[in-house]
């Protein structure tokens, strides 16, 4: 896949394209169906796919204050699109001033300038441009003009058709799935288990003195992570091999009276020891095993670890 990052004037506009617009926070089974269609249609017409997407979420710069946690970095993100079978995408570079430029002036600099757009598919509520001025509509009269035909889909449900509402696929309600713990129904509009990325750093070794040694993850502010909980999942080193982890999100209650800060992701990786510090690695949750529990003791506590961990081999190396 080719990607172009959308950093002053368009280097070379692209062969005739069917085109997608939006955040694609995630690419979850919605973001496929539209991908789909767009696929469809470049076929039928000999065009390439195209997708619009950011390098941030828009909202961290016309509204940082309500900004959603993401679902996927950008890394992450033009992956998956690459699985998706899309040609190109154009990421665009999206800061104060470009939050200022007109719906109009988006069509003409990047959907007709660069990308040479023949169809533009998004969704039927989808706004842009400055203050949200663009929409459907509005680009439907401008493709009248110049050159591009419009079509916007309905949200769909997992099966991938148009819904009234109930079961809709979007990044708001995979959100509200994780903030729950609801890492399988997450997994389910997703597509995919949820995976978060991170670097393996020190902590102070309470899991190994307890016989249990953890990798510690660093994960970015902006990435939504599951509630606190117990979680069994999938741990990728960076060489590409995959263990099954019992892992532990939240603030150690039993340890500590007051939590404050961001939760701690510990990894306890099943059958496997070394050394990972420094190493940057792909966490995947399939299941939560439980809530966070404030113990009365290190026996307790321990005796839950050991539970965990079976629990764990027992879901993922039946």
């Amino acid at each position: 896949m080719q990607v172009i990052h959308g950093v002053g004037p368009c280097p070379t506009p692209l062969e005739p394209s069917a085109v997608t617009i939006g955040a694609y926070d995630g690419v979850h089974l919605g973001h496929r169906a539209v991908i789909d269609q767009v696929r469809r249609l470049a076929e039928a017409q000999g065009l390439q796919t195209v997708v619009v997407t950011f390098d941030r979420h828009p909202a961290m710069v016309v509204r940082p204050e309500s900004a959603p946690r993401l679902l996927c970095d950008l890394d992450q993100k033009l992956e998956l699109l690459a699985a998706a079978g899309v040609d190109a995408t154009y990421v665009v570079h999206f800061d104060e001033e470009r939050a200022k430029e007109t719906a109009e002036e988006f069509v003409h600099e990047v959907l007709v300038g660069c990308l040479t757009a023949r169809a533009v598919v998004v969704g039927a509520d989808f706004h842009f441009g400055h203050k949200r001025g663009g929409n459907v509509a509005l680009l439907e009269e401008m493709g009248g003009a110049l050159g591009f035909t419009v079509e916007g889909l309905s949200l769909v449900g997992v099966d991938g058709r148009p819904t009234d509402g109930a079961g809709i696929v979007s990044s708001t309600a995979i959100r509200s799935l994780l903030i729950d713990g609801d890492v399988r129904g997450a997994a389910s509009l997703l597509g995919r288990p949820h995976e978060v990325r991170g670097t393996i750093e020190h902590g102070d070794a309470r899991g190994r003195d307890l016989g249990f040694p953890t990798a510690n993850l660093q994960i970015p502010d902006e990435i939504q992570l599951p509630a606190d909980g117990i979680y069994a999942g999938w741990f990728e080193r960076a060489d590409g091999t995959v263990h099954a982890t019992a892992m532990s999100l939240g603030h150690r209650p039993t340890f500590y009276e007051r939590p404050t800060g961001a939760p701690l992701l510990e990894c306890h990786l099943i059958d496997f020891a070394g050394d990972l510090y420094g190493e940057a690695v792909r966490v995947r949750f399939v299941e939560r095993l439980r809530g966070e529990v404030k113990f009365d003791g290190i026996d307790p506590l321990i005796a839950q670890m050991r539970a965990d961990v079976e629990q764990t081999q027992a879901l993922l190396l039946p």
